[in-house]
């Protein structure tokens, strides 16, 4: 064997010995692995190909959704009439939706729409009978009404599912007050000021009642 068949045999077991040392090391590109983004949005096709990247796709409102949006911006003006037909609009696609019956009754007081106010807190108490929130509001409603007796007995169950809540006690005293029954209503609006000193309205009643039945 000459010098140069040896040093060719030399530098053919070199870069056998260098490629197999690649090949079982693991360094090697290895097909079928994709990149993995590191973070949801990271964009892996550098400048030469900005459109490969990995984006979290858009999640568009419901029907629901936007027209309850409407709503809120349309009471924030103070335009009752453009949020009503909003949330009738809502209540056509979803009619026990609680968000949009309890917007409807809110709406209807302001509009002194009585009768829509009930059916929406009357549909509240179907769908729930214990909401007190609802009681109470159906009895405002009730007594706008001249349903003195269902108004009673709303502001009553209302107090009896949450009776530390201060402004079912002030609600009631106010119904009672409208009726002339004074004595009764003091002893609300003193329960409604013990629970809650922040109700003003209730010490200003507890002042004037508290004179005249001395």
């Amino acid at each position: 064997m000459s010098a140069f068949q040896l040093l060719l045999l030399i530098v053919a077991g070199v870069v056998f010995y260098l490629f197999f040392k690649q090949l079982f090391s693991g360094n090697h590109p290895k097909r079928g692995v994709d990149f993995e983004a590191k973070v949801p949005d990271e964009q892996i096709g550098g400048i030469n190909r900005p459109d490969k990247t990995f984006s979290t796709p858009t999640v568009e409102p419901t029907r629901i959704e936007q027209l309850l949006s409407m709503a809120d911006e349309a009471i924030e003006k103070k335009d009752f009439d453009e949020a009503k037909k909003a949330l009738g609009s809502a209540l056509i696609i979803e009619p026990d939706n609680i968000d949009a019956l309890q917007k409807m009754g809110f709406v209807s007081m302001q509009t002194e729409d009585y009768e829509e106010a009930k059916e929406s807190y009357e549909k509240l108490l179907a769908l729930d009978e214990n909401d007190d929130m609802a009681h109470a509001l159906l009895a405002n409603a009730l007594h706008k009404l001249g349903d003195e007796t269902g108004a009673e007995k709303h502001h009553e169950k209302a107090i009896v599912l949450d009776p530390e809540y201060a402004p079912h006690h002030f609600n009631y005293a106010n119904t009672l007050y409208d009726l002339g029954r004074t004595k009764e209503a003091l002893v609300g609006y003193k329960k409604a000021y013990e629970l809650d000193s922040s109700i003003e309205a209730a010490k200003d009643m507890i002042d004037k009642l508290g004179s005249s039945h001395e």
